[in-house]
């Protein structure tokens, strides 16, 4: 067993790699994550009728199922429906959420690490810390944090969900080889 407390650099370190990643991912690479949402043709009307929301979650139509006539779920099963967040007012702090997100990675890479700490001890070869922290990394990213319940249950298309995955490899991947690297002897 090695204590969480001396995984403290290759935590920080995959932190550091996982932040880096995610952002080349989503800002510098304009052909991987942008095409992911779409544009509603008619803001004005969307804006205009989202305005006197307060900021959350919501779902449309907002209906209690087990009181719908089978003529309403007829009708409604021609219209569209949605899942929305909103931010209102728009109000972004787009420091504060670099460092909330980076702090979200460290989280992460703590629990992966405290996982690996458990189940390996010192001086393990480099391709068992690799393969153990990676898989477990994999489905932090790739699994929990990629949205497949959403596109199970709300809709959110399927190759932004497979984007996310995608993005969940590489991560769980970069992790494997930074604790592999900084694994203690």
């Amino acid at each position: 067993m090695v204590p969480v407390t001396a995984l403290w650099l290759p935590i920080l370190v995959s932190a550091v790699f996982v932040f880096i990643a995610a952002n080349v991912l989503w800002m510098a690479l304009p052909f991987w994550h942008r095409k992911d949402y779409g544009n509603t043709h008619n803001d004005a009307a969307f804006l205009a009728a989202a305005k006197s929301l307060k900021s959350g979650m919501y779902i449309f139509p907002f209906v209690d199922w087990a009181k719908v006539t089978p003529e309403q779920k007829a009708e409604m099963a021609t219209q569209p429906s949605g899942f929305m967040l909103l931010r209102n007012p728009n109000k972004f702090n787009f420091g504060a959420t670099l460092g909330s997100y980076f702090l979200f990675n460290l989280l992460i890479c703590a629990v992966v690490g405290y996982l690996a700490g458990v189940v390996m001890g010192p001086g393990q070869p480099y391709s068992h810390v690799f393969r153990i922290v990676a898989t477990a990394g994999m489905l932090a990213y790739a699994f929990g944090a990629s949205g497949i319940s959403e596109s199970i249950w709300y809709g959110k298309p399927w190759s932004a969900t497979i984007k996310s995955i995608i993005d969940g490899i590489i991560f769980g991947l970069l992790m494997g080889g930074t604790f592999g690297w900084l694994w203690p002897k």
